[in-house]
């Protein structure tokens, strides 16, 4: 169909299962994705035949700070999204037009990583191309719009769902939808090292293509344990926030270094390099030596691995058997770790500025013994994770909003599907 069918199709409603699915609002979603056909027009024609896709910024829900030792995390794809109209071109170029940004072309005819692209989306986009033509799967060209509400620097992963975005619509256009979720988060990963020049772990890929809660083990490097778990969190009396309480991220980065650089530490005075794979009571006979070694800080950062690796299990096992109860105090527990023995709620660099921790006070003091509230992503700065009774919500978010500044939270849910092409829905 072409884009005035497809808006055809989206005025009448054609789309709102879809859209329920997505987003729980078809009525936002129908003007959402009419605004991104015109813009599509605008740049493409209005002839051209074309298809929607989406793919989901995500939450990490336990597992804080645990995959880059080879541990266990919990993590749920959210409501917020990259949208793309997309249409098949004869050209073997992929351009894409991001809303509030300059086109993106590359041409398919060189897939190797560009020094100039590095750090920059077009890096990702023959990055993904790349990792699917070496895998043996068909590549081609297309033309698209995107556009995107996952808000960036709150440790919701836009750019793991931008490249989840490519390899879906990949999939899609040229595979007959063929490559599964979990390869998916693996070409987008392999973007992103090789072709972006970030290391990053996959537990954020992952979140984003597979959707839903997702539970997943890194203990196989090259073949994490992953498992989807039903759960439907709309239907539990409880949403989901994120409170941006701001902050500066600048010169951050030694602060963001050393948790790993610490752990790492640790492991290897057991000749290991991950602690997952450290002996938990070979390493609490040996605090007296390791403290003196490498700090306390270090010790009690591998106490928090050990900690939460296994809590993140509890916290799956507890989603499972549908106990609510269970999960938000284990949920209170990783927030308890992370403030405690991880220590990424605030820099040591500049005590005076401590947006995340009064951001959780003033959560446990709304909520008391309701709900739920942890760090969310790298911490430091950013953003806090709350788990809100339903009718608790509106008083939380004027009093959080009241102190952090208009918008600043913002309400979620757990979307149930990771990346895709919403003809299939």
């Amino acid at each position: 169909m072409n884009v005035n069918d497809l808006k055809q199709r989206i005025s009448i409603g054609d789309y709102d299962k879809a859209f329920t699915v997505l987003y729980g609002n078809p009525v936002a979603a129908r003007q959402r994705y009419l605004a991104a056909c015109d813009e599509f027009a605008s740049l493409f024609g209005s002839d051209r035949e074309v298809a929607l896709f989406s793919a989901p910024g995500r939450t990490e829900v336990g597992g804080n700070h645990t995959d880059h030792q080879l541990g266990r995390v919990l993590a749920g794809s959210v409501n917020l999204d990259v949208l793309a109209v997309v249409s098949v071109n004869s050209d073997s170029i992929v351009r894409i037009q991001s809303a509030g940004f300059d086109m993106d072309t590359v041409e398919l005819s060189d897939l190797t990583p560009q020094e100039n692209e590095k750090e920059h989306a077009a890096s990702l986009i023959r990055g993904v191309c790349a990792r699917m033509n070496d895998l043996g799967y068909s590549v081609g060209g297309f033309d698209a719009y995107t556009t995107s509400n996952v808000l960036k620097g709150s440790g919701l992963s836009s750019s793991a769902a931008f490249e989840v975005l490519i390899g879906t619509i990949l999939s899609h256009l040229y595979n007959d939808g063929k490559v599964d979720a979990i390869t998916i988060a693996k070409i987008a990963q392999y973007a992103e090292n090789v072709f972006f020049g970030k290391p990053c772990g996959l537990m954020d890929q992952m979140a984003c293509s597979v959707g839903g809660f997702t539970a997943i083990d890194f203990a196989d490097r090259e073949d994490p344990v992953v498992e989807k778990v039903d759960f439907d969190l709309s239907k539990s009396g409880y949403c989901l926030c994120i409170v941006n309480t701001g902050g500066n991220h600048a010169d951050l980065t030694c602060e963001y270094a050393a948790g790993p650089a610490e752990m790492k530490n640790i492991a290897q005075h057991f000749h290991q390099d991950v602690l997952r794979r450290v002996s938990v009571p070979e390493f609490y006979s040996n605090i007296s030596e390791l403290r003196e070694q490498y700090g306390d800080r270090a010790v009690l950062r591998a106490i928090h691995f050990f900690d939460e690796n296994e809590r993140a299990s509890l916290e799956k096992d507890a989603l499972k058997s549908g106990d609510l109860t269970r999960f938000l105090e284990l949920v209170k527990e990783s927030g308890r770790s992370s403030f405690m023995k991880l220590q990424n709620v605030y820099s040591s660099l500049n005590v005076a500025e401590q947006g995340l921790s009064l951001a959780l006070a003033l959560t446990e003091h709304l909520l008391g013994q309701k709900g739920a509230w942890r760090v969310h992503g790298g911490g430091f700065g950013g953003t806090i994770q709350a788990f809100v009774p339903m009718e608790m919500l509106e008083e939380y978010r004027t009093q959080m909003e009241s102190v952090f500044g208009a918008g600043t939270c913002y309400v979620l849910n757990i979307r149930p599907v990771g990346g895709v092409c919403l003809e299939k829905l």
